[in-house]
């Protein structure tokens, strides 16, 4: 029995036994990766710690998560998300609650690492579960759902971890998520179905097997580049930005960044619900990406353009369209076998978070080729080269799927539209199952 089947009857017990959960973990793993930025004076009035051990103790978090992803995307395809994530949430606890124990840089580096490795897992076991348990036509608005969650999971690592504060130290801030990460994991095991072992063992379908895919490679081409821009700019570079070029001040930037974030939150979920608007029109969600994308480099091009009256509403819209690249993880589930659909998106995950590592990286080594003025600031020619450096590395990206786009549109453009009338109705096309218009590619998950 496949997942969609099992589910088609009733959204409750999507959203309650599947959804939920596995959103939950999700949460919490955005909520851990920034909680360090708030904690930051806590942490160095307890510890010791210089510039650079605060900075390699927090990117330790990014680095296990990276490097778990291939494993992790493996484990749930062979053993299902519903196991994978009790165990590594249990991890994730293990590491929390070292973290909270820590009394040098190297306790909490390595407790910190554990974390990561733990929680490397929650997105992809998230998408693994929701893709097995809907049709194909809802993955982008409940992917968007997801992302949102994540969102909120980001905003939490704010104003109300600050708050708890007022309550207690920092130790027993992560003594409570060390606890809700165990629940967490305790509530997937519980509540969540078993979700299906592959139709074929690892021995014979390897992680190569998603690189060499067509659709996979066709969307990592036009979105790959747009969303490590999006992730690594936002992560890091926005906010200097508008300080140095902007010349506003740390609250303003605050109070921007924490737009930004709303911005992801409704960006994500109205990205999902256009995307299942458009495709009950017989638009193609590639289609819809390549649109956003287009206006996502064109924010770009204006932010080079430094015009600095319009900074602020250029930073929010760089987050907002930026969620256009979340659709990468919806259109990749759809496409690829059902049998590959953790590890694709574990490889994903990976070339993403490789991505911004390098965009973050190149950005700032693009800066360093200017001085910094005597408050420490960069001039605005040095964004002005870094931002049209990234606008320029995503054109290629866009010239080819138009291009693929207008070759197919020729010589096939009755058989596509012969195509998408053999959907007779709207309810045939929301409700088709997932093993259904996998069938062809592989046989169902058991």
């Amino acid at each position: 029995m496949h997942g969609a089947g099992a589910f088609s009857r009733s959204g409750v017990a999507v959203f309650c036994l599947v959804f939920l959960p596995f959103a939950l973990g999700h949460y919490l793993s955005c909520l851990l990766r920034g909680v360090n930025a708030v904690l930051t004076a806590e942490l160095l009035g307890a510890i010791a710690l210089t510039p650079a051990q605060l900075g390699l103790l927090t990117s330790a978090f990014f680095l296990a998560f990276a490097l778990v992803q291939l494993p992790v995307g493996m484990a749930l395809d062979r053993y299902g998300p519903r196991t994978v994530q009790l165990w590594l949430l249990a991890l994730a606890a293990l590491g929390v609650w070292l973290f909270s124990r820590g009394h040098s840089f190297a306790e909490l580096m390595w407790a910190r690492a554990l974390m990561g490795a733990g929680l490397g897992g929650c997105f992809m076991a998230a998408v693994k579960a929701i893709s097995c348990a809907i049709a194909p036509a809802r993955l982008p608005s409940v992917h968007g759902y997801l992302i949102a969650v994540g969102g909120l999971g980001a905003a939490t690592a704010t104003m109300p971890v600050k708050l708890a504060l007022h309550y207690t130290d920092w130790r027993g801030v992560f003594l409570g998520l060390a606890l809700a990460a165990l629940a967490i994991g305790l509530l997937i095991r519980l509540l969540s179905p078993a979700m299906f072992a592959p139709a074929v063992t690892m021995s014979k379908v390897s992680v190569w097997s998603v690189y060499r895919d067509p659709a996979f490679r066709r969307t990592i081409a036009l979105i790959l580049l747009p969303h490590t821009v999006f992730f690594g700019v936002q992560g890091l570079w926005i906010g200097r930005w508008l300080a140095d070029v902007g010349g506003l001040s740390d609250d303003n930037v605050a109070y921007l960044l924490y737009l930004g974030m709303a911005a992801v939150i409704f960006g994500a979920i109205g990205m999902g619900m256009l995307t299942e608007w458009a495709g009950r029109r017989a638009i193609e969600p590639m289609q819809v990406a390549g649109a956003g994308i287009v206006l996502f480099v064109a924010v770009q091009v204006a932010m080079a353009c430094n015009v600095v009256p319009s900074l602020s509403l250029l930073s929010v819209l760089f987050t907002l369209l930026g969620t256009v690249t979340g659709l990468e993880y919806a259109i990749v589930a759809q496409s690829m076998p059902a049998s590959l659909t953790g590890r694709a998106a574990t490889c994903l995950n990976l070339l993403i978070f490789t991505g911004a590592f390098l965009v973050q990286a190149g950005f700032g080594l693009i800066l360093g080729c200017w001085p910094l003025n005597s408050q420490q600031q960069y001039p605005p020619q040095a964004y002005q080269v870094a931002f049209g450096v990234l606008a320029a590395l995503q054109l290629p990206g866009l010239a080819m799927f138009f291009i693929h786009r207008c070759r197919r549109a020729g010589p096939s453009g009755k058989m596509a539209a012969c195509t998408a009338a053999m959907i007779n109705s709207k309810e045939d096309y929301e409700t088709r199952s997932l093993w259904t218009s996998r069938q062809g590619k592989t046989g169902p998950d058991r």
